[in-house]
């Protein structure tokens, strides 16, 4: 299958490109200098160009806190960039595969979110994603649009690799502990991502995709420490305290509750999901090879 990828330089971009080539799958995997998602017309020269049988957008704009105070950017890309592709690829007769993000729903719910939830996004980010999906369903009829949830990697900037650096610099660290969702790993997504996609054929339309289960960022923390001890890394840190979100007060909203019911997603593709966990001790130890402390 050949695949258009967009984003290339991103956390799940970047798995996206690695594990297609393990299938080996011919890929253009585009970051934001090859192809501006911006510019309708550049898109549709890549796909003149490179003839790809479907086209997945992994570019966005991610800076929660910062998107309130750049809006215009933020939904270019979240927004604009994604209406470009689905007409190009609704033109081209090709799936668009787009991702979206918990940050659509304000939190207030108890239980977890399924697909049919109304979305009420706190934020810039959150409202631009929306805008997105829109957009998408709007122009692209053969689309996917993933919904997932704290994303992590070896790569880039995430929670994981901060909580890292923090724990090399400091003896104790504060966390957030009332905002509950279900960290994903790029890497599962891409795999998950890889594998519906020759089978998507009369299963379009919007899922939740996250790992199990659902934790705080205070547990997740906790977790990434717990793991850095087993492979042996060397952290300064000993305490992690819990905290609210009124004592670490942030530009942006966040929803208290995002977490991702992923049930009628692995029922119609018959996958599982791997639990989180699995995923972050891969990353830990990749780091560790790498030499992150």
């Amino acid at each position: 299958m050949k695949l258009l990828i967009t984003g290339a330089n991103g956390q799940v971009g970047r798995e996206l490109a690695r594990q297609a080539a393990q299938l080996d799958w011919p890929v253009a995997a585009l970051a934001h200098q090859d192809l501006d998602i911006t510019h309708e017309d550049q898109i549709r020269a890549k796909i003149a160009a490179l003839q790809p049988d479907a086209v997945i957008n992994a570019a966005a704009y991610t800076a929660v806190d910062r998107a309130e105070g750049e809006a215009e950017l933020a939904f270019a890309i979240n927004r604009d960039g994604p209406a470009n592709l689905a007409v190009a690829c609704a033109e081209a007769a090709i799936p668009l595969v787009h991702y979206s993000t918990d940050y659509i729903f304000d939190g207030t719910k108890k239980t977890a979110y399924i697909e049919s939830d109304a979305a009420a996004p706190l934020g810039v980010y959150g409202h631009s994603k929306q805008a997105g999906e829109e957009a998408v369903r709007t122009a692209c009829p053969q689309h996917l649009i993933l919904r997932t949830s704290w994303v992590f990697s070896a790569y880039r900037q995430n929670f994981v690799k901060t909580m890292l650096r923090l724990g090399a610099e400091r003896d104790e660290l504060a966390v957030v502990a009332d905002q509950f969702g279900k960290p994903t790993s790029a890497s599962e997504l891409a795999r998950i991502t890889l594998q519906i996609l020759p089978d998507a054929i009369g299963n379009w339309g919007s899922y939740h995709v996250a790992q199990p289960d659902a934790t705080s960022w205070h547990g997740f923390a906790q977790a990434i420490f717990a793991q850095c001890r087993r492979h042996g890394m060397n952290l300064k840190v000993t305490a992690v305290h819990p905290i609210t979100t009124e004592e670490y007060l942030t530009p942006a909203a966040r929803p208290a509750n995002s977490e991702l019911n992923c049930d009628n997603f692995q029922t119609t593709f018959g996958i599982r999901i791997r639990p989180w966990s699995e995923s972050l001790s891969v990353v830990i130890r990749g780091l560790e090879i790498e030499g992150t402390r």
